[in-house]
This record gives structure tokens, sequence and C-alpha cells, in this order.
């Protein structure tokens, strides 16, 4: 099925022109071609190229030696070099570009037959060719399609990342979308240029006349409106679908157009090298990432632990501390309980005397000893609680320090907290427009 389909679009697109506009002649000795019946240019090249689908295509290549740019043109449906060489000509004079046309297979005197698949292949040998046999550089390559040739142009196009810029003439959505307005791309369709437009990361000029009966100017305007970089389009009045080159606002607005790009910066026009630029990190970087925070982490949590650690040894410090001021408390207060039962036998030896007189008269000063020790037990009683106070207010400030020594342990949680939150916040046309009037 999808060959009838294949086959049945090839019919209704392609439509060569038979016989072909133009003859091809050799010189046999030096193996140079050029077009009969046309000026011979010593700055124009014919040539043949092989395509990756065995054919064999017809290209011509025009030097201009003042060109930093190159113009790969590929045509509309129903011509080929013939009619186009001396449009190829002007438009190199004019734009000062280098510029490359082909036929594609079946056309002219390319061999094959004209397929969707035939031009892509066609345009690829023709764009390899300009950069191994010509030496240009895919940024400095402009992409030109007409009419059918927006197909094989951006196909290229959504495939290369350095091209400098794209030229739309007359394009379509797609083969289908020209003959009924479906809103969807159906499997069977060709040149589905709506949906590669966004593939294209250069900028983009469309050109498209209002008044085209071949191919609507909502496609131009569709696909301007897709374009990722997107370039003043010209939409030219009353213009249809072959007679675009007659009007003068066609080769001015070209000027204009070739003339932005050579003044732009080059690197602005490469997504390749700016995909680079804003790649994501490699797996190698991330890993290195991740081992740079897991060291991070380590390093705090280590200081953690060592101020954990001397926290710890601070409190033992200062347990030890205490209990050794609660017993030289303890040893302090035995020490005076054995002086007070000490003092007992000392009275009861003065008790013991034989004199009555002396016993009278030590009664007042037993009674003085008896109100002084009253005394001294109000004083002991008074040290003791003293010494209550003392134990309680040690015993106090151990709490307090075991307190702290319990919550300094906290602070380097809350700086591994920190750490956390700082980790998560990284066709045919009239080449009459170049004569001078009047």
């Amino acid at each position: 099925m999808g060959g009838v389909t294949s086959s049945l679009a090839a019919k209704l697109a392609f439509f060569p022109p038979d016989p072909p506009s133009y003859e091809l002649v050799k010189d046999q000795s030096s193996g140079k071609m050029w077009i009969a019946n046309v000026s011979i240019k010593e700055n124009v090249d014919v040539l043949k190229l092989c395509t990756k689908r065995g054919n064999e295509i017809v290209a011509v290549y025009v030097r201009n030696p003042a060109a930093s740019l190159t113009l790969l043109y590929s045509h509309g449906n129903a011509a080929d070099l013939g009619q186009l060489y001396e449009l190829f000509i002007e438009l190199s004079r004019h734009l000062r570009v280098n510029l490359m046309g082909y036929d594609y297979s079946g056309y002219g005197h390319s061999t094959g037959k004209p397929s969707e698949q035939n031009t892509y292949a066609d345009i690829e040998a023709a764009y390899k060719c300009l950069q191994e046999m010509y030496g240009a550089k895919e940024e400095d390559i402009i992409l030109y399609g007409q009419s059918v040739g927006s197909g094989p142009t951006l196909d290229l196009a959504s495939r290369l990342n350095r091209l400098r810029a794209v030229i739309l003439h007359s394009p379509i959505l797609s083969g289908l979308r020209v003959m009924y307005p479906v809103k969807k791309t159906y499997w069977f369709d060709i040149y589905k240029n709506i949906d590669k437009i966004a593939l294209v990361n250069c900028p983009v000029l469309v050109i498209h006349g209002t008044a085209d009966d071949v191919v609507d100017c909502s496609h131009g305007k569709q696909l301007w409106e897709l374009c990722k970089e997107k370039y003043e389009p010209l939409w030219l009045t009353g213009g249809n679908h072959c007679n675009l080159e007659l009007f003068p606002a066609y080769i001015k607005h070209l000027k204009k157009f070739i003339s932005a790009i050579e003044k732009a910066p080059v690197h602005r026009n490469m997504s390749g090298q700016g995909e680079n630029h804003s790649r994501p990190p490699s797996k190698s970087t991330d890993n290195e990432s991740k081992s740079r925070i897991s060291m991070n982490c380590r390093e705090k949590f280590q200081k953690s632990t060592e101020k954990k650690d001397s926290s710890r040894s601070s409190s033992s410090d200062e347990r030890e501390k205490s209990r050794l001021s609660v017993e030289r408390n303890e040893n302090f207060l035995s020490n005076a309980d054995k002086r007070e039962k000490f003092r007992p036998s000392t009275d009861r030896r003065d008790k013991s005397r034989p004199s009555t007189d002396n016993r009278e008269k030590s009664r007042p000063s037993t009674d003085k000893r008896e109100i002084s020790r009253s005394s001294t037990d109000k004083k002991e009683k008074s040290r003791s609680s003293t010494d209550e106070k003392v134990k309680s207010r040690n015993s106090m400030d151990l709490s307090v320090k075991v307190g702290s020594s319990i919550e300094q342990p906290e602070k380097p949680r809350k700086s591994f907290d920190r750490f956390g939150d700082m980790v998560k916040s990284v066709a045919l046309c009239n080449i009459d427009c170049f004569k001078r009037t009047g």
C-alpha cells in the first residue's frame, strides 16, 4: 500500500520537463562539461554527482570570487537546470554568493526516477560535493528551496546543527495539504514540512505570493509561524506561484537578508555549538559534584563529631571536679563531727574533778559551755545547711553543665541542616527582473 501511495504522490508532485530543456556537452580530452546553447563562463562548473541511492544527477556550480557564503538551490517540480541556468548566474552576481543548483533524479539528464526519497539523496549528494570539492563549511551554507524544493531543503536543514540560514520560496506544508486542507499529517503524505520546520535551528526567510493559486499563501505563513528563528518574511501582493522573481522587492529583500546573515555573528546561528554550551553536565561531572558534596558532608559531620567529643570530655571533667569538691565537703563535715564528738569527753573530764567548789564554779562554766555548745550546734547546723546549699548549687551547676553538654551536639546538627538547605537551593520564472528598465 505504501508503494502505491508513494507512486501516486510522485505522479501528482513531479512534472519534469520532457524532453529536457538543455543538452550536455563534454570535452573528451579534458572531461569538462557544459550546457549547450548557453554562454560558456569560466566561473561555472557542470558536474555529475553520484547519490547514495545509485543515481547520477547533474549539478551546476557558479563561483563568485567575492563570496563568503554558498547557496544550495533546490528548484520547483516543473523546471530543470536549462531553464534556471541564467537565473543562477544572476543570483550569484547580485547576492555575491557562490551557488549550486542540481536536477533531481529523473529530471533533465539525471538518471533514476523522481521520488521523495530520491530527492533527499540528491540534495545530500550536492551538499557533500560543496564540502568535499569546494571546501564549503556547514556554517557558510544557505539552503534555498522553491515549491517542492522546500521538501528536501527542510529535510536536510532539520538534520544540520550549524547551518547558516534557510530560504523558503513558495513553500508547501506537505504534499497532501496542497490538494486538501487536512488538519493532521497522514502516514502516506510526502514532504511533511509542517513537522520538520520546528527542527531547524537557524534563521528562516519565507517568500510567498498572496495570489498563489497553486500553493496557497497560507502555507508560507504557517511555516513562518512555526519557525524557531524568524526573519522578516516577504509577502508579495499579487504574486503568483511562478513570477515572484519579477518583483523588484524579491531581489531587494534577498540582498537585505544575505547582508544581515553575513553581519550576524557566526556562533549565533551555530546551534550545534550552542547545544554544547547548554548541554547538561555529563555523568562524570555529576559524580564529581556528588562526591564533592559527600566529602563536604563528611567533613561537617566529622567536625560535629569532634565537637560532641570535646563537649563530652569537658562535661566529664566538670563532673569529676564536682565529685572531688563534694568529697572534700564530705571530708570536711566528717572531721567537724569528730571534733564535736571529742568536745564532750573533755567536758566529762572537767566534771570528774573532786573539788566541790570547783564543781560549783564549774557549773556556770559548764552552763556556759552548754550555751556555747548550743551555739556551736547552731553554727554546725548553719554550716551544714550552707554545705547543703553548696551541694545543691553544685548539683544545679552540674545539671546545667550536663544539660549544656547534652545540648551542645544540637549545634552541629543545625549546621548540618543549614548545609542541607544550601544543597537543596543548580517553478518556472522569467529573469527579466534583473534587466534594467527604461
